[in-house]
């Protein structure tokens, strides 16, 4: 675990409103030169505790209207990585957690309508490993 002070968690938080904000602007906002903030974030980047730097599009707006999570259960000789690897291969997929208990793996897909859902619902189940589906669409979302 990396030791971080005040100052590493004050940046931290100003680089998740604002990747892209100057060091000169987290400066003033952190109360350190200008050097001595870039010193400071090129550390975290070293120490990879910032990984990148990452837009964030507005999905609705290019037409990607539906939000869902689909648990999926496969065959109990499928191992784990294998899975994930299919699915990362749907364009549609945008995340992917292998879980503990039942179901084996959750997967987070974007769609156009729900009529393309079910086209995508579909090519998770493909293949012979998936045993099982449920999906729930997203109605609402929240994110820190």
């Amino acid at each position: 675990m990396v030791e971080l002070d005040d100052v590493d968690l004050a940046l931290l938080a100003l680089l998740s409103e604002d990747g892209r904000a100057t060091f000169s602007d987290l400066a003033s906002r952190v109360n350190l030169s200008v050097a001595a903030t870039k010193r400071r974030v090129d550390r975290l980047r070293a120490q990879q505790v910032i990984t990148g730097f990452t837009a964030t599009i507005d999905q609705t707006a290019l037409g990607w209207s539906v939000e869902a999570f689909t648990e999926v259960r496969y065959v109990g000789t499928s191992q784990p990585e294998e899975m994930m690897q299919a699915m990362t291969e749907i364009p549609e997929v945008e995340a992917v957690y292998t879980i503990a208990g039942d179901p084996d793996m959750l997967v987070k897909v974007r769609a156009r309508d729900h009529s393309h859902l079910q086209q995508v619902i579909n090519h998770l189940r493909r293949g012979g490993k998936a045993t099982g589906t449920k999906t729930m669409i997203v109605l609402g979302s929240w994110h820190r």
